[in-house]
């Protein structure tokens, strides 16, 4: 049986309470009291009973975390980065995976809620249209932070990445390299990353006077469904397309090989960039271009944020935007 705050006040002969408060270091008691109860409880090796405290601090020390996948290293990066603020702050990570599923999300909130969980952080499935079930979240005060795919509705504390300016600057990349027919792969539109990079793609178009071939923006999701068979009508448009923009690394790493079967050479015909920087993606042939999407970065920061709303309730909410990068490889440039 495990040893409990009575067993060493008993031998002691201390109260209960004067033990639980020597615990936990409370000023009032003399240091020589403290060391014979530390010096005791590592004897009896101690272990606090983490229901009693929970129920006494009113927190669990638990935070919960939803995230659309966790196959895909973009979230699996960024629950690392949420594990280590919150280990750093004593805190354990409940992680919950929708599977892209509206209703599998709303699962997860109720599930994380019923294990009372001190705050949440999200990331919403392609599915998730409707928010009332989120929006519920905030009318009860849970504190909760949203990052990557957030609800611009919610009057909510957001991370997210610089979507727009990155989309703009790959594309602008692919124009300033001589590349006029560039297509874009967009993610599905109810989601706010995919929308803000299909907005910097529409401008740098714009800044550089070509025209937007509707036929050239594919809408597609994150599972890579589909690539041969866009991507083969895509090469048999007239004119002929020169770069592709690819929703992931995957997806571009696909459309290299679809391209290669057609004799063609990336990326002196069709030059391809990807998003994620994924670890393989400096290996391929060729070398692929790729958005190096701040995962680790984001889950670090949903993680410090939370903590903050955690600790004061009346805290304003926020919105932080992490700064992606463009890592040029040969697959979109040679010199």
């Amino acid at each position: 049986m495990n040893p409990t705050i009575k067993d060493i006040a008993r031998r002691l002969n201390l109260s209960t309470s004067t033990v639980s408060r020597a615990l936990t270091d409370h000023p009032d008691i003399k240091k020589e009291t403290k060391a014979l109860v530390l010096q005791l409880a590592r004897k009896l090796d101690y272990q606090p009973n983490p229901i009693a405290l929970s129920l006494k601090q009113k927190r669990t020390h638990i935070l919960g975390v939803i995230i659309p996948e966790t196959s895909i290293s973009f979230f699996s990066k960024a629950i690392s980065g949420v594990q280590e603020i919150a280990a750093s702050a004593g805190y354990q990570v409940m992680i919950c995976s929708s599977h892209e599923s509206v209703e599998i999300e709303k699962q997860n909130v109720q599930t994380l809620l019923n294990s009372r969980v001190d705050g949440l952080i999200i990331s919403v499935s392609k599915e998730t249209r409707n928010i009332e079930h989120l929006a519920k979240i905030l009318d009860k005060r849970v504190p909760t932070v949203f990052f990557d795919r957030v609800c611009e509705s919610l009057h909510a504390t957001k991370v997210v990445a610089d979507n727009f300016t990155i989309a703009f600057k790959t594309t602008e990349h692919l124009i300033t390299t001589g590349r006029k027919r560039i297509v874009f792969v967009a993610g599905p539109q109810n989601l706010y990353n995919s929308r803000k990079r299909l907005e910097g793609y529409r401008e740098a178009l714009k800044k550089y006077n070509l025209t937007v071939d509707e036929r050239l923006i594919i809408y597609s999701n994150y599972e890579g469904e589909n690539v041969k068979t866009y991507t083969e009508s895509l090469l048999a448009l007239k004119p002929p397309v020169d770069a592709i923009f690819a929703i992931n690394d995957r997806t571009a790493i696909e459309i290299i090989h679809l391209i290669k079967q057609r004799q063609l050479k990336v990326p002196e015909d069709i030059a391809v960039v990807g998003f994620n920087n994924e670890r393989f993606a400096a290996f391929f042939d060729p070398p692929l271009s790729s958005v190096d999407h701040p995962a680790f970065e984001m889950g670090k920061a949903a993680a410090e944020l939370l903590l903050q709303h955690i600790d004061n309730a009346k805290l304003p909410t926020q919105k932080r935007v992490i700064k992606s990068d463009l890592i040029i490889r040969a697959s979109s440039f040679k010199n």
